[in-house]
């Protein structure tokens, strides 16, 4: 078991859910990811603010409208993901 997928394991159900959301769909605002994941905003936030805590997700400027931020999973898990993938 990777670092990243232990460091994952411990976390709430929520903070998995919006992991494996923005593994599976890319780069993503909070509002997507509430839209995707059918999770409240709240929740969305609280998940990606322990998802930061971690190092495995990582925060941008939303380039439509820079009042949002984008958020993505960090470098060094993409490379990661696609070794497991492959």
């Amino acid at each position: 078991m990777s670092e990243t997928e232990s460091a994952v394991a411990s976390l709430p159900p929520s903070a998995k859910l919006v992991y494996k959301t923005l593994q599976y769909e890319g780069p993503m605002t909070q509002a997507q990811l509430a839209d995707a994941s059918l999770l409240p905003q709240r929740t969305v936030r609280h998940a990606l603010n322990e998802l930061e805590d971690v190092d495995i997700v990582e925060e941008s400027v939303y380039l439509m409208d820079a009042r949002k931020s984008n958020y993505h999973l960090a470098e060094s898990d993409e490379a990661g993901t696609d070794a497991v993938g492959a």
